[in-house]
């Protein structure tokens, strides 16, 4: 497998620091707002790299960090006149909404928030501090990027032309304009922590840098997120992350390319600012996600109405040839034909095309083409007549092919009709004292997005 390295600017193979496991950070949300479609691309797209690694047999350690303390959420707070812990708690649940509603983090990644890890942050700038690579000034502490390494070396950009290009607010405290903060002075009506310099805060930079190392380790295979946080975020997070260990702080450094609204840059000025709430009004978010994977993720990628009504079509088509071979697997079809061996050699020819698409940088558009081409060759040639292995070899495989995708997850809607006898059954069982069989109906009824509540008067059932 090849990706793409930002840090190198080329395609290179991909090697794990340890045999069979991964272990990938990836720049989360500041939970101070819902997220918008933009926020949502590196989400799916690193979920999808997830999940294709997972599929390639691999054990996945994913981090995707809370910013729960910054300028944003206090202002935030100002504004509404709660606290800032409210705010945050407010914006993860709705951020937790909307990530189930586009099938990402079922399992295998971990959401740290940045306020669990105050005295990891504070411990990580002393080291710092003891080796001269950083400073206090008056309670607030800088990075001295004079020590650091190559800085610029992600971004491609010296420091001559970072300083004269730069809008850098004039601060006489800092000893290069470029220096940036890891820790603020405590400000009056402000969430603040106790340290060696008084009473504060972290920058938003240290952050990422301390939750990686505590939960991955020094080095991390991959560290990934939009283009747009190349600098100076991901740029100083190397910086203070390299200077303390003396070690890459990331083998791969993955972005994602910028999402345009009706070929506009999203703005709210513009009314083309949407978010995932706003979006779920009128598509599912399956159909956003679909849509999300539908072009290179390195590459922009435009989102519209019209582009979202053929992405919808296009989900519509493989939810269909799902039904289809299901349909057809309910018959009663012969064990084997002497077709199968053909038709099976076709099958892996449609899984090899995914898996060489998505081994190329993860390629998901070429993938997409690769499953959907399985679907042709489903549709015309699996039917009545063929064999139940070669039925049940194309559905698995669609599937798996499906499952990296996070797409055809629904299952067909039960009737009110249905539940009620699912309920009926499952009372009858523990009646019977067959609780096994009681737990499977009832983790059925959830799988199909029915959730029972077991009550003095009965049993009530509600969709979710």
């Amino acid at each position: 497998m090849k990706l793409f390295n930002s840090l190198t600017r080329k395609k290179e193979e991909f090697n794990s620091i340890h045999d069979g496991v991964v272990t990938m950070y990836n720049c989360g949300p500041t939970v101070y707002n819902f997220i918008h479609v933009g926020n949502a691309r590196p989400l799916v797209i690193f979920d999808t790299l997830r999940r294709y690694f997972i599929y390639k047999g691999y054990d996945v350690k994913f981090v995707v960090n809370f910013t729960d303390i910054d300028d944003k959420l206090i202002n935030k707070a100002k504004e509404e006149n709660i606290t800032v812990k409210e705010v945050a708690d407010r914006y993860i649940e709705a951020f937790k909404e909307d990530a189930q509603a586009l099938n990402i983090y079922e399992y295998n990644t971990v959401h740290p928030k940045a306020t669990d890890y105050i005295s990891q942050m504070v411990t990580f700038i002393e080291a710092l501090e003891e080796k001269g690579a950083a400073y206090a000034v008056d309670g607030n502490v800088y990075f001295s990027i004079d020590s650091a390494k190559n800085y610029g070396k992600l971004s491609k950009k010296n420091i001559d032309e970072l300083v004269s290009g730069a809008r850098i607010e004039v601060n006489e405290d800092k000893r290069n304009p470029m220096d940036f903060v890891l820790w603020k002075k405590e400000k009056p009506g402000e969430p603040s922590w106790d340290s060696p310099w008084g009473k504060g805060r972290p920058g938003w930079h240290i952050e990422c840098s301390v939750m990686a190392k505590a939960l991955l380790g020094e080095t991390i295979d991959i560290h990934s997120g939009g283009e747009d946080l190349q600098f100076p975020h991901h740029e100083n997070e190397i910086a203070q992350s390299e200077t303390l260990s003396g070690k890459p702080f990331a083998n791969f450094w993955l972005h994602n390319g910028m999402l345009t609204v009706d070929n506009q840059k999203m703005s709210k000025s513009l009314g083309n600012f949407f978010t995932l709430k706003e979006i779920a009004a009128e598509y599912d978010m399956e159909v956003l996600r679909f849509f999300l994977l539908s072009a290179h993720y390195r590459n922009p990628i435009n989102f519209s109405r019209e582009v979202m009504d053929q992405t919808r079509n296009g989900l519509d088509r493989l939810y269909n040839a799902k039904k289809n071979l299901e349909f057809i697997l309910d018959k009663d079809l012969m064990d084997n034909s002497d077709d199968d061996r053909a038709s099976m050699e076709k099958i892996d020819g449609f899984r090899i095309q995914f898996e060489q698409s998505m081994d190329d940088d993860l390629n998901t558009a070429d993938g997409v083409a690769a499953l959907f081409e399985l679907v042709k060759f489903a549709n015309s040639e699996i039917n009545e007549k063929s064999s139940k292995f070669i039925a049940e070899y194309a559905y698995r495989t669609m599937m798996k092919l499906a499952k990296v995708l996070g797409i055809l997850i629904k299952k067909e809607e039960l009737l009110e009709e249905e539940i009620l006898s699912l309920i009926e059954q499952r009372t009858q069982a523990r009646k019977d004292r067959n609780f096994k069989r009681a737990d499977e109906i009832r983790d059925e009824l959830k799988d199909r997005g029915i959730v029972l509540e077991d009550a003095k008067d009965g049993v009530k059932w509600k969709r979710i």
